[in-house]
């Protein structure tokens, strides 16, 4: 007959236990919570655990559940030891809300989007997300209708981009993208939180009229095209009486006939990688940028030899050359989440580091979004999801990447 007792004695020590150890529970985590979320400590382990019991020693006594009886038994320690496991479990987890929960609010990120973690992935130790187009490519009410070749483009491309930013940013930075690469007139996108991006956009209108320079003139040409010649290359067009430079626009030339691309088994071609445009080599036309007195000129002429001129670096990498040389190293990071309303110099602090340029995170509530900002004064404000560009000694850059990361 005494294992039949012992074993109801153990079911009514549970019992107790988790009617006296709800409450003890409740404030064990609660002071967990408090304790980490203020302080940045965690509380002690046998501080919870003495004022859980006697929290629940006071509970017990209040339901009438301690009299000589029950203090006796073996259900007494049954219920001190149910009661110390839930105030522990319950501090550790409040602890850990502490840590996790951002100690800075703003209402602008109340309504922000954020992805879903099943879509994030890490890149040396940095969180990325790979946004991919969604469903039919549309076309934007007011505009001409997208080719068959630049919709095809847009449904075979994708885009990473840091897992930190939200949603309203990451289609920010796609549109932006998008008309920088594919030259478009106008891009709407909408992504929702497992990277799917829905793509609306405008194909390019006037886009030869808007590298056209003020003053200049675009005029084609036949020629011999170099091979490898892209757009932005300073050339030199020889004609009989005389030697005209300009900038490349554009320029195509008969290419050989392609290599037919086969698959190792499956039914269909890898997707073709898109590259900068550049000739092949050989006969072809080529179209410059040229004062308007020597497009005059050229128009009177049906060939010209094509000499490229030597352009060096630019003068933009040329200093990033110096910079680097003199043992400095470059950066750029987009901040995380806990930062908010902080200004250059705060950020900065006293570390050796220069910051270069801001941009915003891409916030919709701002009339004309801000885009990159050079040479941010010392009060210029950096909140989450910016982007920064910053150089200095390694180890100072180093440091701040663990500010703002």
């Amino acid at each position: 007959m005494a294992m039949p007792s012992l074993v109801v004695e153990v079911l009514l020590g549970i019992y107790l236990g988790l009617l006296t150890g709800i409450i003890p529970a409740l404030i064990a985590g609660g002071l967990g919570f408090l304790f980490k979320y203020l302080t940045g400590v965690t509380l002690p382990g046998l501080g919870v655990v003495v004022l859980a019991v006697a929290i629940a020693g006071v509970s017990g006594g209040l339901l009438g559940l301690i009299d000589p009886d029950i203090a006796q038994s073996p259900r007494l320690l049954v219920a001190l030891v149910i009661v110390m496991m839930l105030s522990l479990y319950s501090h550790a987890q409040g602890d850990k809300l502490g840590a996790q929960l951002p100690r800075r609010f703003s209402f602008r990120e109340l309504g922000t989007r954020t992805l879903s973690g099943e879509v994030i992935f890490n890149v040396g130790g940095i969180g990325r997300v790979e946004v991919t187009p969604f469903g039919d490519i549309q076309d934007l009410e007011g505009y001409p209708p997208l080719s068959t070749e630049l919709r095809a483009e847009l449904t075979a491309d994708r885009w990473e981009f840091s897992s930190d930013l939200p949603i309203e940013a990451i289609e920010t930075r796609l549109e932006e993208r998008l008309m920088a690469s594919y030259e478009l007139t106008e891009v709407e996108v909408e992504i929702d939180n497992k990277g799917r991006a829905r793509i609306a956009a405008a194909p390019p209108m006037g886009s030869l009229s808007k590298r056209v320079g003020s003053g200049e003139r675009a005029v084609s040409i036949n020629a011999l095209i170099p091979t490898g010649i892209s757009r932005g290359e300073r050339v030199s067009l020889t004609l009989p009486d005389r030697t005209i430079e300009g900038r490349v626009l554009s320029a195509r030339s008969d290419p050989k006939a392609a290599t037919p691309v086969f698959t190792d088994g499956g039914e269909t071609a890898p997707p073709p990688q898109r590259a900068a445009p550049q000739t092949t080599g050989g006969e072809g036309r080529i179209t410059v940028a040229v004062q308007g007195e020597e497009a005059v000129e050229l128009l009177n002429h049906t060939r010209a030899r094509v000499v490229v001129l030597p352009r060096g670096l630019a003068l933009e990498y040329r200093s990033v050359r110096t910079i680097r040389e003199a043992g400095n190293r470059f950066t750029r990071m987009h901040i995380r989440h806990d930062v908010d309303e902080l200004s250059v110099a705060e950020l900065v602090g006293d570390l050796d580091v220069k910051i270069l340029a801001t941009r915003a995170g891409g916030d919709r509530t701002e009339a004309v979004p801000r885009g990159w900002q050079i040479d941010p004064r010392g009060r210029t404000t950096i909140t989450a999801g910016d982007e920064i560009i910053a150089a200095g000694k390694p180890e100072a850059v180093t440091q701040l990447e663990e500010r703002v990361r």
